[in-house]
């Protein structure tokens, strides 16, 4: 996991020196330049691919998403792709991977600035090292695609207590990760539940309440731009 991190630093860098604008010494941020009443000018592209906690589900629509949440902190701008129940591995109810979801309505796009795959936790019915030739070749495909994209990984997202497989699923992609030179961020180790569970979660259980999603957002944010 060492070279995870040290990768993860180093890129997270580059973006935020090459499309943020970000000052050099720690603790200065230059925010996007927005014009009143619109959006950033030359305002990067930031990619999504993911499952339903990117694309939405229940009251939370794509656009109120961790990810479309995270791209307006940024003064980004977001295209998401991906469906629910989707994964690495697991096809779900839309019948397709990530990678699948990635070349049909992502690869034929001119090159983002930013790629963010997040996902895994649809995937814990698989070997850790089938995700693991899965997560291999989408990462080689998209960087072969878009050579000067920056590429960061997700691991799975679990608001609350993550099972066991959820673990393997996120060592596996951040040694995927850190094997291709790209960064990752792990939700794993964040804590998402401060206060009444009902806050951040729907009655699922499983999904981000709006509130939820903005935790989420802001958390990502803040690992892009510093």
């Amino acid at each position: 996991m060492r070279h995870a991190l040290i990768a993860s630093a180093a890129l997270i860098l580059g973006i935020c020196h090459a499309i943020s604008g970000c000052a050099s010494d720690a603790g200065e941020r230059t925010p996007p330049q927005t014009p009143a009443g619109g959006r950033a000018l030359d305002a990067p592209v930031m990619m999504v691919l993911g499952d339903s906690f990117t694309v939405g589900s229940g009251p939370v629509p794509p656009w109120r998403t961790y990810a479309s949440e995270a791209a307006r902190l940024l003064g980004w701008q977001p295209v998401l792709a991906g469906a629910g129940g989707t994964g690495y591995l697991n096809e779900g109810r839309a019948g397709r991977t990530f990678q699948r979801s990635f070349e049909e309505e992502l690869a034929w796009r001119p090159a983002p600035d930013v790629l963010v795959v997040s996902g895994g936790h649809n995937d814990r019915r698989w070997s850790a090292l089938s995700v693991s030739r899965a997560a291999w070749q989408l990462l080689r495909d998209a960087r072969a695609r878009w050579p000067s994209t920056r590429v960061v990984v997700v691991g799975p997202i679990w608001l609350d207590d993550a099972p066991a497989k959820a673990y393997a699923i996120r060592d596996t992609l951040a040694r995927v990760a850190a094997r291709e030179g790209v960064a990752f961020l792990d939700p794993l180790r964040e804590r998402w539940v401060t206060g009444s569970r009902a806050e951040v979660m729907l009655p699922d259980g499983v999904h981000p309440t709006f509130a939820g999603h903005l935790r989420l957002a802001r958390w990502l944010a803040a690992e892009l731009h510093s």
